[in-house]
């Protein structure tokens, strides 16, 4: 479901399958410990990702928002287009950068 990957200043979160209900908490638990590195940026790869649903959204929000605290960049990295239509529509892409 979710794996880091981590170089000198950079980690990154790579999320695979479905993020729901079922799953979010060890994608919560997988950005916990990718802020927790104290890395100078944070890259969350969805190109394996095939569904997130609300409490998928959620999890990046609270990603998102610990990361800024902390002065960490985040981005979202190469969505599905089903991935990234939930994005545009949810409005998640108005504050988090994505890279394509």
């Amino acid at each position: 479901m979710a794996r880091l990957d981590r170089t000198t200043d950079t980690v990154t979160v790579v999320l695979t399958g479905e993020v729901d209900v079922l799953t979010v908490d060890q994608v919560r638990s997988a950005l916990a410990e990718a802020i927790a590195a104290r890395p100078r940026s944070m890259t969350v790869d969805l190109s394996d990702l095939s569904f997130i649903d609300s409490t998928g959204l959620g999890a990046l929000v609270f990603g998102f928002q610990r990361a800024r605290d902390a002065g960490i960049t985040f981005r979202l990295s190469r969505p599905t287009s089903g991935v990234r239509q939930i994005l545009v529509v949810s409005g998640l892409l108005e504050v988090v950068e994505l890279e394509d």
